[in-house]
Order: C-alpha cells, then structure tokens, then sequence
C-alpha cells in the first residue's frame, strides 16, 4: 500500500496539500501489520518508507511537516517493544490527520474576517481554504465582489469562479492573469491560498508573484490563508519546483525557441500584509 501511495501521489496534480498529507500519513498505518525482528527494525522501516512518501512531492510542505513529526513522535523516545510503536503510529496518525483537516477549516474561519460587507478583492488560483472564507463571509451576511485571475496555463482559476458563482452574494469576474493590474486599484485586498512559505519566501502557483509586485505598487494589501503547517521556519525542507509539460504552454511543437513551464513561483514575503493561519496572524 505504501509503495501504491507514493506513486499516487508523485502523480497528483490539482489535489490540496492536505489531502496529500492525510494520504501518506493513513498510509504508514500499513506497517503495524507487517513483522519486525526489532525495535530498530520497525523504526528504520518507519523512517525510510516516510522519507519515500516526502519524495513523492518535494513541494509540499504540509507532506514533510506531517511526516518528519510522526516519525519524531514514534521513534523518541524509543518504544520498548515493537508492538508499543506500532500502537504509538496508530495514536500519532490519527491525531495528525485529524489535526490536518480540521486546519484548513480553522484558517478559512479566520481568514473570513478579512471580508467585510462590500469588500471588493482579487483571488489567484484555486484555494479550497480562500473559498471557504469567502463563503463563510457571505454566509454571515456580507456582500462580496471578486475578481479571479485564470492562472494559466492550467486555468484552474477557472474553476474558482464557477464555484463562486454558486455562492449567495458573492459577485465573480474571472480575467486573465495578465489582466490583474486592470482591475487592482479597484480593490481593497489581494487574498489568495498557500503552497507554503520557508524563511522569508512564499511559494504559490505561479503568477503570485506579478499580482503581489502590483499590488505593493499600487498599496492594495496582500493576504495569505493557509494552514500554519505551510509556513516553516527551519528543519530541512527545501522547496522544490515543479516544471511541467511544456504542451499546457502550447501544442504546436517550439520550433527555434524553447518553453518553461514552472508550477510555482516565489514571492518575498515582504510584499505580504499578513498571513493567516489556524493558529495565529503573522504580519510582515
């Protein structure tokens, strides 16, 4: 099941880091049912098939976190018996995952206090935790105007907008992620989701980067929600880009010319007015 997951998830593309993170930790359960000589033995298997699964995503930050504090919390101090770590990844998983998914839940509840009635703001992307807190806003009364950029070349913003067009009170406009400086001085924030921030740099799909540089320019503030998970200060992770197909750019081959296709791209978080999380607002 192990080996399964980590394939599934090397190929996952528009799946949420949080469910890449619940997927792998569920999948470490697996070990309890195998056989181990001893303790040493069940803790380095702990430890390779995690670091595998971490491998699967370089990317996501909420995967490393995750699994670098089950393997933490199981291994130390050293069970005394096999059968006592293996109950201790049981225990661990559980509250993990749980933790996981009731964060997303909890950042959208604060990032909703960002909207007041008649708020007008610019999203980018697809953000399940964004659009919770934009429907957790209209739900408590308040009548939101919302611009969504496509961010190409997936287009995923595309589907932003559809799902708030469904939303009461909530008016969507989808544009061109090119588009963003036409509509900014229109608005009174950017709000947008998170694949994680190490140190001082915030790494979201690509195109974040051009809407937080005009949105400084022309002072609209820029906010971030996300689970505090996404945000690491130290411990190892490395954020690692992605380069995809360069046929989502164009179909007809490049003759003469070459295509980069980067997945995200980085932000200095300096632009950023604040980041909201379930555990706290951090201001920058």
């Amino acid at each position: 099941m192990i080996d399964e997951t980590v394939e599934e998830i090397a190929e996952l593309q528009t799946h949420s880091s949080s469910i890449v993170a619940v997927k792998a930790a569920e999948a470490l359960v697996e070990l309890r049912g195998r056989e181990f000589a001893t303790v040493e033995e069940f803790v380095r298997s702990l430890e390779r098939n995690s670091s595998a699964l971490r491998r699967a995503q370089p990317s996501h930050a909420s995967l490393f976190t995750t699994q670098q504090e089950i393997v933490r919390r199981v291994s130390e101090p050293e069970p005394e018996s096999v059968g006592e770590g293996k109950e201790r990844l049981a225990e661990v998983v559980t509250e993990v995952t749980e933790r996981v998914e009731t964060a997303k839940s909890e950042a959208a509840a604060n990032g909703a206090e960002l909207f007041r009635d008649g708020t007008t703001v610019l999203t980018h992307d697809y953000s399940s935790t964004v659009l919770e807190a934009i429907e957790t806003a209209a739900r408590a009364g308040k009548h939101l105007t919302v611009y969504v950029t496509e961010a190409r070349p997936r287009y995923l913003g595309r589907k932003t907008a559809r799902t708030l067009a469904g939303i009461d009170r909530v008016e969507a406009t989808l544009l061109t992620d090119a588009a963003c400086g036409h509509v900014l001085d229109e608005c009174d924030r950017v709000v947008v989701g998170m694949d994680c921030i190490v140190g001082e740099t915030f790494y979201n799909r690509v195109g974040t980067f051009p809407i937080a540089a005009t949105a400084a320019e022309l002072a609209v503030p820029m906010h971030v929600v996300g689970a505090s998970s996404k945000v690491i200060e130290s411990g190892g992770f490395q954020f690692e880009n992605e380069f995809r197909s360069t046929s989502e750019v164009m179909r007809e081959p490049a003759e003469g010319f070459d295509v980069v296709n980067p997945a995200y791209d980085a932000t200095p978080t300096h632009l950023l007015e604040s980041v909201v999380t379930d555990e706290e607002t951090l201001k920058f």
